[in-house]
């Protein structure tokens, strides 16, 4: 199993916006992520950051990742919460939100 954190900025002026988004997640997005096979999905708020934390289940992420992406249900919900997101300068190449280095974890 492979856990996963990022973060990404969150615009002030669309933070109610994009909590009423997730309050009410369209169902074939959140089937979407379970096919992908991700399982234990979070996303936190503190001080303008968003901080997301899954854990991913399947043999093949790169490719799973790259079904959701393909997905047209998930790019029109993708389409709503892109503006209200602000990606880090510091992100990899080609990444939206910025992964981060576990530094530690006990079960």
């Amino acid at each position: 199993m492979l856990r996963n954190g990022s973060v990404i900025r969150v615009k002030p002026e669309k933070l109610d916006e994009y909590k009423n988004l997730h309050a009410d997640a369209w169902p074939d997005v959140l089937n979407m992520i379970h096919t992908c096979n991700i399982r234990n999905y979070s996303i936190y708020y503190k001080d303008g950051y968003l901080f997301s934390y899954f854990e991913y289940i399947g043999e093949d992420y790169e490719q799973d990742m790259a079904r959701m992406a393909q997905d047209p249900t998930t790019q029109e919900w993708w389409k709503l919460c892109e503006p209200c997101q602000e990606p880090l300068e510091s992100r990899q190449a080609g990444e939206w939100w910025a992964s981060m280095e576990e530094v530690f974890h006990t079960d």
